[in-house]
């Protein structure tokens, strides 16, 4: 997602820096190979893409400064990160997670770590599986901030004849709508790996949206963003696709590998195995039943093998299926 928004509003480019330089390379600008064969194989990468590995670089004169890394790594790294953004610089992240300590959203770490108002932070999010947009295939994403105006200038900066940004001012429910369906994509991969049918996912992708709006609504997040891009757009992407990370990771846990195991077998990052316990923990504060994410949790954790798992959801009081709206 970074090169669509390479550009600030008055044409500086933008650069991220990694969070982990390797010791010999500080401060060492570095010119990428054009393929990221461990991640994105087959990809070549834009000749305007520049590597740094000095935040001060990175962030020099950038009108906007994307964050793109593992979620529970953020305050670390932009506690490194922050006396280099810019006094009007518009930070966006990207990330989709809780964090573990704190409960907090992932803008709200950004507001709090880099001591920035509300409306110089906000969120991109929606169903933008990487290989499929680094293949140039067609994608819509929602930029969120508080000032809509802001938003509208991200929005400006980023399209491509096959990415098309919208505008929410709505930040709560599009981050919420980010981190919970992560959650549900491993709910649904635990259902793939134990050969249940499509019915079980179907009804784990539309009683997790339910349970992404509960929790909104107790957040005070718009109702109406759970059905757009970043709620039920990014839910079934990422429910449904082998590209999902989380899917995949849960598909390991139902053919009963244990987690070590699920997160070597998958390689990258699944982040809803590390935001999962976060997230509930945020639910039962506020007092809004998840029980398809306490489940998770529970298997995440070992208390409930796969096949446990699927029967404890199915064995629970039917209820109404508008309960707690």
């Amino acid at each position: 997602m970074g090169h669509h928004l390479r550009h600030g509003a008055r044409g500086r480019r933008e650069r991220r820096p990694h969070p982990r330089p390797p010791e010999g390379d500080r401060g060492r600008d570095q010119h990428p190979p054009r393929e990221p064969r461990d991640y994105l194989p087959g990809t070549t990468l834009l000749l305007t893409v520049r590597a740094t590995t000095d935040p001060a670089v990175a962030l020099a004169e950038a009108d906007i400064a994307v964050l793109s890394i593992l979620a529970q790594t953020l305050r670390a790294n932009l506690a490194a990160w922050a006396p280099f953004i810019g006094a009007d610089t518009v930070v966006v992240s990207l990330m989709k997670g809780i964090e573990t300590d704190t409960g907090l959203r992932m803008s709200e770490v950004v507001a709090q770590v880099a001591d920035l108002p509300t409306d110089r932070v906000a969120v991109l999010s929606g169903p933008n599986l990487a290989r499929e947009i680094a293949a140039r295939q067609p994608a819509a994403s929602v930029i969120a901030c508080v000032d809509e105006k802001v938003a509208e200038r991200l929005q400006k900066a980023s399209p491509t004849s096959y990415f098309r940004p919208y505008t929410n001012p709505d930040v709560v429910g599009c981050e919420l709508g980010g981190a919970v369906k992560n959650v549900i994509a491993l709910a649904v991969g635990l259902s793939s790996g134990l050969g249940l049918g499509d019915n079980a996912t179907a009804l784990l992708m539309t009683r997790g949206l339910a349970e992404t709006a509960r929790l909104g609504q107790a957040l005070g997040a718009d109702p109406i963003t759970v059905s757009g891009l970043a709620g039920i757009g990014d839910l079934v992407a990422t429910c449904s696709s082998p590209l999902s990370r989380n899917r995949t990771f849960g598909e390991h846990l139902g053919k009963g590998m244990t987690v070590r195991e699920a997160a070597i077998a998958t390689s990258q990052t699944a982040e809803g195995v590390k935001s999962a316990a976060a997230l509930l923990a945020v639910t039962r504060r506020h007092g809004v039943e998840m029980p398809i994410t306490e489940i998770v949790v529970d298997v995440i954790d070992g208390r409930l093998t796969a096949r446990e798992a699927a029967d404890v959801l199915m064995a629970r009081t039917p209820k109404g299926e508008r309960y707690g709206n």
